[in-house]
């Protein structure tokens, strides 16, 4: 394999740049208050450069400012003008109300300063490498960059630096012979705005390596998933690699790159490397939750030395513990500079979850990577998933600064598993506050019990302790009870419908349904028309690729009219349905059977509820797509329930914050087969009723 585990280019040639720049720690929250993306993330690596004699050693390089036109190769204008005037004494009064349209944003008076120049700085270190002027390259920059998309900021991230720089040297710089780049991010989040810059391009392998936890870890958007592998002449160019769960370490990431990344790194032959060098892996980070150690990142580094004559341009993303962050990047720029490094890895075990990823992956791109066709090794000795103790586990600064010496240094590597730390496992900070919940017997009730009002989109939250509280016999207790269950997406259609139900997967989908725990087809099935908007949001799912799914505005509009198809079905089957629409049914791997929720969504209690106030927001998959259950009247004394997204995420789609995309043909055209098999619409005005539907505006 080209990239050998133990190579590195001598410490003579290497001529490595280094690029820090105080201007960027102006970036900070408008307040002062505490925040996991703040300038002394900089500041604790510099020292730790400069007291390990790294820095010395190093071309020290300064910052400078990029130049529109650059940005503007990846991000619209109207995003550009914002972010240069955001700190002006013009935006003082509103600063912050925009920030907090954002996802997961601030800003302040030095944030347009900093994310130019953290955009110019990986242009500048990313010439220089591609020059020849030098042999790699740091650029140690905030604001992050990779979640940064066209038009929006999110995720801690205002310009998408690497993806400025990497249309740079192929659009701009053409004569500087760069014509293929990998592209490596692996920070512990998907890099969604990068994915979405060269989807379609072949010109750019692009591989990220994060955690996925079913899509619901951050940014938690389907398309994180290994289905989405790029489109049009990019296809096969996207590879996602998504851990199922935290604790993931040096073990499952060393496998990932001998068994994904390298080989098909070695066909692509790339001129250039760029790393998305995100740290929040890392073990101890507050936010990520896996167990990279600093000399786990020093052999990933090294593996990825064997391309592009060694010309690798890293530039910093996340990573918010300060000395696992300082301890990695230092562990890092050893590695460039050619220090001698033995590699001891004993006894590694990746997680058997990650090995069943890789596989899947492996499987997906095989078509496009021959070399990924090979069966992966047998007899591989793995670890079972982390325990539920281990994963909510809490986490602190002090497990990492207490690490062994030879865990925290990168001249041995060691692998240790059982050190692990972990406080959050999402970064979203935008999450809804929500005050109401609902007051039946099995819940907890907030307020006094005799009345409670619904939030503005006719409904309220169910709490967390709710949940819990049934007995272990609910499935036989709802299994007598029928409800009808609405369905206005491509459920509409009965085979499609029926996946949910009895398992696999009909035409057109990419990923079977697990199926229900009762596999009996509905008693019954009828149309009807409700005063709710049909529209499509979102821009990519792992079962119908790119393109927008279908929601029901929650809001009653008495001008709309939208077709649904009902099934009558047990009200254990109704939270099966529930369960698979939010993706809370996982496969055991050990035993290869699913798993799902051992308690109810919707009991007896809130269909009650429900019935009363038109509507429940299920507060525990709050975050979920469709975790808000409507009213939508009755049928033969049986309620009339569906599923769509809280009136918050229909906010998020006026403001721009979440994208309103119409669906891919091949959603579409199950939309149309539902319509068309309720014979209440032919193929052309269901096409049309579809059509009509994606393109208005909210």
């Amino acid at each position: 394999m080209a990239a050998a585990t133990t190579a590195a280019p001598a410490a003579a040639a290497a001529r490595v740049g280094l690029l820090y720049d105080e201007r960027m720690c102006a970036h900070a929250t408008p307040d002062g208050e505490e925040h996991p993306e703040n300038p002394e993330r900089l500041r604790a690596i510099w020292r730790k450069l400069s007291a390990d004699g790294v820095a010395s050693r190093c071309m020290i390089m300064k910052a400078k400012e990029a130049e529109d036109k650059y940005i503007a190769s990846v991000h619209s204008q109207n995003h550009i003008k914002l972010m240069r005037s955001i700190s002006s004494k013009e935006y003082d009064s509103r600063r912050n109300k925009i920030a907090r349209k954002l996802n997961s944003i601030y800003f302040n008076k030095g944030s347009s300063e900093s994310a130019f120049l953290a955009a110019g700085s990986v242009i500048e270190v990313a010439e220089k490498v591609a020059a020849g002027e030098l042999s790699s390259a740091i650029a140690l920059v905030r604001p992050p960059g990779h979640h940064a998309e066209h038009n929006e900021a999110m995720g801690f991230c205002l310009f998408n630096n690497v993806a400025i720089a990497a249309d740079y040297l192929l659009n701009e710089r053409t004569d500087l012979g760069i014509k293929k780049i990998l592209i490596v991010d692996w920070d512990v989040h998907h890099g969604n705005g990068t994915q979405k810059m060269f989807y379609s391009d072949p010109r750019v392998l692009f591989f990220s390596v994060h955690r996925f936890d079913y899509g619901s870890f951050y940014p938690a958007e389907g398309d994180a998933s290994y289905c989405f592998i790029g489109e049009g002449d990019g296809k096969g160019y996207n590879i996602n690699v998504p851990w199922e769960h935290g604790k993931c370490g040096d073990a499952d990431y060393i496998a990932a790159w001998d068994h994904v990344l390298l080989p098909v790194a070695e066909a692509f032959n790339p001129d250039i490397v760029l790393v998305s060098a995100g740290f929040d892996a890392a073990l101890g980070d507050p936010l990520g939750g896996c167990c990279i150690t600093p000399n786990g990142y020093a052999l990933l580094l090294t593996k990825l030395l064997g391309f592009a004559q060694g010309r690798i341009v890293m530039a910093l993303e996340g990573g918010y513990n300060l000395r696992s962050i300082a301890n990695s990047v230092s562990a890092c720029a050893k590695v460039l500079l050619g220090d001698k490094f033995r590699f001891d890895t004993p006894d590694m075990q990746p997680f058997e979850s990650s090995w069943r990823v890789i596989q899947a992956v492996r499987d997906e791109l095989k078509t496009f990577w021959p070399v990924l066709s090979n069966r992966l090794p047998e007899n591989i000795s793995l670890r079972s998933r982390p325990s539920q103790i281990e994963l909510y586990s809490s986490g602190s600064d002090s497990e990492v600064e207490d690490l062994p010496d030879a865990i925290a240094s990168v001249n041995i590597i060691q692998i240790t598993d059982g050190i692990i730390s972990e406080s959050f496992s999402k970064l979203n900070l935008d999450e809804d506050k929500i005050a109401t919940k609902t007051t039946s017997s099995n819940v907890m009730v907030e307020g006094p019990t005799d009345s409670v009002e619904p939030q503005n989109d006719g409904s309220a939250a169910v709490s967390t302790e709710g949940i819990s509280s049934l007995s272990s016999t609910w499935r036989s207790d709802l299994s007598k009870v029928y409800v009808w269950y609405a369905s206005f997406g491509s459920n509409m259609w009965t085979p499609r419908f029926l996946c949910y139900i009895q398992g696999g997967k009909a035409e057109g989908m990419n990923i079977p349904c697990f199926g229900s725990h009762d596999t009996s087809p509905p008693r019954g099935s009828m149309w009807k028309t409700v005063p709710h908007r049909l529209f499509f949001g979102r821009s990519s799912t792992p079962c119908w690729g790119t393109g927008g799914v279908a929601f029901l505005n929650p809001e009653i509009n008495h001008t709309e009219n939208s077709y649904v198809c009902m099934y009558k079905i047990t009200l254990e089957q109704f939270n099966d349905v529930l369960f698979q629409e939010n993706r809370l049914v996982k496969e055991n791997g050990e035993s290869g059977k699913t798993e799902s929720p051992d308690s109810p969504l919707i009991g007896l209690s809130e269909i009650e509820f429900v019935s009363r106030n038109k509507g429940v927001h299920l507060a525990p998959i709050k975050d979920s797509w469709y975790s808000n259950v409507l009213y939508l009247g009755e049928e033969d004394n049986l309620p009339i329930l569906t599923m769509t997204c809280p009136s918050s995420d229909v906010e998020r789609c006026r403001s721009g914050e979440l994208p309103l995309c119409p669906p891919s043909k091949t959603y579409s055209a199950t939309l149309i087969r539902g319509l068309m098999e309720g014979k209440h619409l032919d193929a052309d005005a269901a096409a049309s009723y579809i059509n009509t539907a994606a393109t208005r505006g909210l």
